[in-house]
C-alpha cells in the first residue's frame, strides 16, 4: 500500500520539476556562453565555406563526431575526411545554421544544446532541407574552446521546390 503512494508522490514531484527544467537558461558564466556561441558561428562559417579542415580544427584533437547518416568519427583527421566526403562532396551541404539554446557547465566541460538546419543537394536529386538537434561537449584547449563530442540527430527533412 505504501509503494503506490511513494510512486504517486515521485510522479507528482517529477511532473512539477520538468517544466522548471525546461525553462532553464544558460547555467554558465555569460562570458563563457558567449564564447561557445562564437564557436558555433565559426563552425557555421567554416561549414558554409565548405572547408573541412577549418571545421575539423574546431574539434579537440581527440574529438568525436556522431552523425545521423555517416556514423561516428574519432579524431580531427577522421572528422575532416567525413566532412569532405559526405557533407561537401556527396551532399553539397550549404545554408548551415547552428543555434545554441542552452549552455551548461558539467565539471570541467561545457555542454551546449541546440538545433541545426541545412540544405543538401546530391547530384541526382532535388535539394532538401534537413534539421535536427545536437549536443556539444566543449572543453578548453589552451586559450580556446574546442568540441570534444558532437552528437547530432535528424528530426526532419523534405525536398524543396
Amino acid at each position: 500500500m505504501k509503494i503506490p503512494l511513494v510512486v504517486a508522490l515521485v510522479g507528482l514531484a517529477i511532473s512539477f520539476a520538468l517544466p522548471t527544467f525546461a525553462q532553464q537558461k544558460d547555467t554558465v558564466d555569460p562570458k563563457i556562453a558567449q564564447q561557445i556561441r562564437a564557436l558555433a558561428m565559426k563552425y557555421e562559417e567554416a561549414f558554409n565555406r565548405q572547408d573541412p579542415a577549418a571545421v575539423a580544427a574546431l574539434y579537440a584533437e581527440d574529438g568525436v563526431n556522431v552523425t545521423p547518416h555517416a556514423g561516428t568519427f574519432h579524431g580531427r583527421q577522421a572528422i575532416e575526411k567525413n566532412y569532405a566526403k559526405w557533407d561537401f562532396q556527396r551532399w553539397h551541404a550549404h545554408n548551415f545554421v547552428k543555434t545554441i539554446d542552452r549552455v551548461i557547465a558539467v565539471g570541467n566541460e561545457v555542454r551546449a544544446y541546440g538545433t541545426w538546419s541545412c540544405t543538401y543537394q546530391e547530384t541526382t536529386s532535388a535539394p532538401r532541407n534537413e534539421e535536427g538537434h545536437f549536443v556539444w561537449v566543449v572543453v578548453r584547449e589552451g586559450d580556446t574552446w574546442k568540441v570534444r563530442r558532437d552528437t547530432s540527430s535528424e528530426s526532419n527533412f523534405h525536398a524543396t521546390n
